[in-house]
């Protein structure tokens, strides 16, 4: 068996986001022949001892990674997220960004496993939109570019009966064009839930098997939202994760093709706001006009924030509004589905966060013998004793 290389076992800790108290509750290293569970873990970092295999195995679940990883011969660089777009806030934790890295690496793992099984069972073809655009392109052209690609009629997305519906009505004629898209709400666990704060959206611009994922903890406006915005990293052709606010330019475009996307410059003009109304009144009147268009009232904030109604600090005002809100709202929706001991399966859940074109792409490969029942679960983010149970879950569709 090849040693282990030390400094694998303090960059595998690090990048999971976690102290060495933290690591030694996770790994559950108790002291032993006088010398404290901290100083344990140290040593082993230290290449003073060598973990047992059992160790190793726990460190694979608890840092998230590959057990062959940690037979390295030195620390890999940093995971390819693509660009990095966001701009986060100043209490962000490093244990975020490590939980970002492990949503990422995930993602492209089940890319990577579509697009090769599409490769050998010469169903790949190139999509001849991704990276046409440019960011000297006008934001209403590329979103009406965007629209006739995806076939998607804004009247119809509003005629939904709700706006769950809405945003699977989206979902569906994004796949339709052949865009994957993915819901992501945790790692396996509430312990590790997403934060909208940190990760809103991610675009993985593939020519044959390109991925969206979306933050499923968002609000369904937000959702629809973000979709668009990932679409038209897509179509500029660039790879990587946004967040909220993003004040960067190439953020700022596009958000504002997502904004045209869903609300044409031409009926914000029905809304006359300033902060002369005061965050409260604002919040109401956004409220309504958006929850008329199934769109996030947010969007509207942001859109009125540039075309000039107001200024920056008053949209973060309106945005931080409408956020707890949504928090609020969703706490009381859970409590209410605890009480009643209701709310959709395990299966019917992971169904609908892989979405209706992994799942099935995944039937039909797995029925062709093109996949193992254990990349199967792979590409649908489930353990391979799960994948029929997700194929098989039936029930009414999940709203987003």
């Amino acid at each position: 068996m090849p040693s282990v290389n030390p400094d694998i076992l303090r960059w595998a800790r690090e990048t999971a986001g976690l102290s060495l108290e933290e690591a030694v509750e996770k790994l559950g290293i108790n002291a032993a022949r006088g010398v404290e569970p901290v100083e344990r873990l140290e040593m082993m970092e230290a290449g003073e001892v060598a973990p047992t295999r059992p160790m190793l195995v726990k460190m694979s679940k608890q840092y998230r990674r590959p057990l062959l990883s940690f037979y390295l011969s030195a620390p890999p660089r940093q995971g390819d997220r693509g660009q990095d777009f966001r701009t986060l806030p100043a209490a962000f934790a490093m244990s975020d960004n490590a939980l970002v890295d492990a949503v990422v690496r995930d993602i492209r793992a089940r890319q990577s496993l579509v697009r090769a099984t599409l490769e050998e069972e010469d169903e790949a073809e190139t999509l001849p939109f991704i990276g046409t655009a440019r960011t000297t392109e006008q934001p209403r052209v590329l979103a009406r570019r965007i629209a006739e690609t995806i076939e998607f009629d804004l009247g119809d997305y509003r005629r939904c009966r709700t706006i769950g519906d809405a945003v699977a009505y989206l979902r569906s004629q994004i796949e339709a064009a052949g865009i994957f898209v993915l819901f992501v709400d945790n790692l396996g666990s509430h312990h590790t839930e997403m934060p909208v704060d940190v990760f809103r959206g991610f675009a993985l611009a593939d020519d044959v098997a390109p991925f969206v994922a979306v933050n499923a903890n968002d609000s369904k406006g937000a959702q629809s939202f973000t979709m668009i915005h990932e679409l038209a990293h897509l179509w500029l052709g660039l790879t990587g994760l946004s967040g909220r606010d993003g004040e960067r330019d190439i953020e700022k475009f596009c958000n504002d093709v997502a904004g045209e996307f869903l609300l044409p410059a031409l009926e914000l003009q029905q809304l006359d706001i300033s902060e002369a109304n005061g965050i409260t009144d604002a919040v109401q009147t956004i409220g309504e006009f958006a929850q008329a268009r199934k769109i996030s009232g947010t969007m509207v904030a942001y859109k009125l924030h540039r075309s000039g109604a107001f200024n920056f600090a008053f949209y973060q005002g309106i945005a931080g509004t409408f956020r707890q809100n949504f928090l609020s709202q969703r706490g009381r929706d859970r409590e209410v589905a605890r009480e009643a001991e209701s709310g959709p399966t395990y299966p019917v859940i992971r169904r609908h966060r892989a979405g209706p074109a992994l799942v099935q792409l995944v039937d039909r490969m797995l029925g062709a013998g093109a996949l193992t029942t254990t990349k199967a679960g792979k590409v649908l983010g489930v353990s391979a004793k799960n994948v029929q149970s997700v194929l098989q879950a039936g029930g009414p569709r999940l709203s987003a």
